[in-house]
C-alpha cells in the first residue's frame, strides 16, 4: 500500500486503467474457460480498488 502512495495521480491513473483492461481479459477468459491462474482475478480487482482508493483521497 505505501507504494502505491508514492505514485504521482497520472501513473495511479494509468495502473488503474491497465488493471481495468487485464481484469476485462480475464474475466472474458474465465467465461470461455481459458483462464489458467483464477487467483489472479480477486488480487487484480483488490489492487485496482486499492489504487481507486489512495486516488479518491488525494482529491
Amino acid at each position: 500500500m505505501s507504494e502505491i502512495k508514492e505514485l504521482t495521480t497520472p501513473e495511479l491513473q494509468k495502473k488503474s486503467r491497465d488493471l481495468g483492461e487485464e481484469l476485462l481479459q480475464l474475466r472474458v477468459r474465465k467465461q470461455t474457460g481459458q483462464v489458467e491462474k483464477p487467483h489472479l482475478l480477486k488480487s487484480i480487482r483488490r489492487d485496482r480498488a486499492r489504487i481507486l482508493t489512495v486516488l479518491r483521497a488525494q482529491s
